[in-house]
């Protein structure tokens, strides 16, 4: 146990910080941005050495949007004094979710040529995983129900890779977006009253 868990620091270590900062998240803490961070550049290490391709990719977008979305949020608490959730309008979830489906073609053809593992889904869960960190960012409650499906595929990715620690951590994530999906709907009634 010892042996495995110095062999596999990394992917725990990126296991901790990401439960942490999505916990964090789903609480409307600023704090879930720094700690979010650390779990990105972990996680890009990890997905570099299992050659998912897409997902080490991912990582690196996930490092512009953490960085993004600690900006915008720290602007938003300026101004308004909290984290307030933010309608997603029909038409931008229709183009996010097209440009999440572009995104997976382009992915997938360049993971291909890379021999990557599992291209296909590998980029459609990036792709899609995109659309899901854009739409946290920008504070609209959507981004949950979009995590619960892409994290319950992302599952089954990892059991398949041999990343076990990190499909425990996705199936506790879908727990977490369903408890990010109840508060944050919460505090958008509470706002609209």
């Amino acid at each position: 146990m010892i042996h495995y868990l110095l062999t596999n620091w990394i992917e725990w270590t990126g296991w901790t910080t990401t439960l942490l900062g999505i916990w964090l998240t789903t609480r409307r803490s600023l704090w879930c941005w720094p700690i979010t961070l650390a779990a990105d550049v972990l996680y890009l290490v990890v997905f570099y050495k299992a050659q998912l391709l897409s997902d080490t990719l991912l990582q690196g977008f996930f490092v512009a949007f953490t960085l993004y979305g600690w900006w915008h949020w720290l602007r938003g608490v300026q101004e308004e004094g909290e984290v307030k959730i933010v309608p997603l309008k029909k038409r931008d979830a229709a183009i996010a979710i097209g440009l999440g489906a572009v995104g997976t073609v382009i992915l997938a053809l360049i993971a291909q040529r890379l021999h990557a593992a599992l291209p296909w889904l590998d980029a459609t869960l990036a792709s899609y995983s995109l659309v899901g960190s854009w739409w946290g960012a920008r504070k609209h409650i959507a981004n949950w129900w979009l995590w619960i499906v892409v994290d319950l595929l992302y599952i089954g990715e990892y059991i398949y890779k041999d990343l076990w620690p990190t499909a425990v951590l996705y199936a506790v994530l879908v727990a977490l977006a369903i408890l990010g999906l109840r508060d944050w709907s919460r505090a958008a009634k509470t706002s609209e009253v």
